[in-house]
């Protein structure tokens, strides 16, 4: 709370969303349950260290369970914009250094898992032993993100989480979804529905309803988001430029579990792709989260209009611009039309029932029909517009500046 109040009076935030407040006090609540069950929940990663025999370490544990199931974690939604990502990393970067925590994106968190899942293959359980690993670094967990498309993730998200939760794992996340939204529509969702049960037992379920998207405040300019094909032998030339004297050449990228991402043009931290080299081929988030590893700047050329026909293409950029905006990337890009006319036929089925009964003799058959993306395609509108706003790009040519330093 002191340091919302702070950047408040320095003008770093805006004053008067009481919103935001709300969300604030809800962290602050978090906080001061960890902080009074700071012993009993081991939180402290050097803490009676020396004293760690078998028999007192099965006591503190089995203490651990039963201490920590009284902390209650959060589940922050809201739409795109409101600042939930900025309150939770607000909330982590003010806990002690000493404490058994990890802030992370959804989409890392779960690959993660996969990859855990992959070493541990053959044992009878191996999301008991995932989730011990993660309990013994992390008690508290803060997940950035939260969005279930993946059928995969969908049935192990239960289970994992009820181990998570009996190891006495605190769970604070964000999300652009209510907990009873999650994996709507999915496969074999009745499977993901006590999960969802689970998550509200754990924690306090708390919207952010501001409707103004702080994302969009800033200086917003063209930035690298070039509207029009007659932009691409410019996009090359400012993809030389960036590169400056060195030589781009094709490079691979390591990524998970043996993957390798092949990079058409690659040099100085930027790397070159056309849109169907990126997003046309089956690629997800491990490849990009490698390519974002390895690389500051995408120079992205051909982004198209997104409909029913490339629907798969269009959830991998939404992908994409998640995994860019986590790692502060750069995009540098041509596109067939505007951050908001490039999703204007992705829609929900409220949305579309609307058009149906509004436009019932001039039906669009590319019309894309699709509640995740319908609502996750608003994030990726105002993330698109942040990273071209001066505001983002300044700051990305600073932490480029503060790396080559250090």
């Amino acid at each position: 709370m002191a340091e919302y109040e702070r950047r408040i009076a320095s003008g770093e935030l805006l004053a008067g969303d009481t919103f935001q407040l709300d969300t604030i006090k809800m962290l602050q609540r978090v906080y001061e349950d960890l902080l009074e069950n700071e012993d009993s929940c081991q939180l402290d990663k050097y803490k009676d260290s020396d004293k760690d025999t078998r028999g007192m370490w099965l006591w503190s544990t089995l203490i651990a369970k039963r201490s920590c199931f009284k902390v209650k974690g959060l589940y922050l939604y809201g739409g795109v914009g409101t600042g939930k990502t900025m309150l939770m990393d607000l909330f982590y970067d003010k806990l002690p250094s000493s404490w058994r925590k990890k802030r992370i994106h959804f989409h890392d968190f779960m690959l993660n898992v996969h990859s855990r899942l992959q070493m541990h293959k053959g044992v009878s359980d191996p999301l008991e032993i995932v989730a011990k690993e993660i309990s013994d670094e992390s008690i508290l967990l803060c997940l950035d993100e939260f969005m279930v498309t993946d059928v995969a993730d969908a049935l192990i998200l239960n289970r994992l989480f009820r181990h998570l939760f009996n190891k006495g794992v605190v769970l604070v996340c964000t999300s652009n979804r209510a907990p009873d939204q999650l994996y709507e529509g999915g496969l074999q969702r009745d499977l993901f529905l006590p999960f969802i049960e689970t998550v509200k037992e754990r924690c306090l379920v708390h919207a952010i309803g501001s409707s103004t998207d702080y994302r969009k405040i800033g200086s917003a300019e063209q930035g690298f988001y070039f509207i029009g094909h007659k932009y691409n032998d410019y996009l090359k030339q400012k993809f030389l430029q960036l590169v400056g004297n060195d030589t781009p050449q094709p490079q691979i990228v390591e990524v998970v579990m043996g993957r390798k991402l092949k990079v058409p043009l690659g040099s100085n931290g930027c790397a070159f792709f056309s849109f169907e080299d990126l997003c046309d081929r089956p690629l997800g988030a491990a490849d990009y989260f490698g390519l974002f590893r390895n690389f500051h700047t995408l120079v992205l050329e051909g982004v198209p209009k997104f409909a029913a026909h490339n629907r798969t293409a269009a959830y991998r950029f939404i992908t994409l611009v998640d995994v860019m905006y986590e790692k502060r990337g750069r995009l540098v890009c041509t596109a067939e039309a505007s951050p908001l006319e490039l999703f204007e036929k992705i829609v929900t089925i409220c949305d579309a029932e609307k058009i149906e009964y509004e436009k019932r003799d001039d039906l669009d058959l590319d019309l894309c029909v699709d509640n995740e993306m319908g609502f996750a395609k608003d994030r990726t509108i105002s993330r698109l517009t942040e990273m071209n706003s001066r505001e983002y790009l300044e700051q990305h040519e600073l932490n480029l500046s503060k790396a080559s330093y250090s």
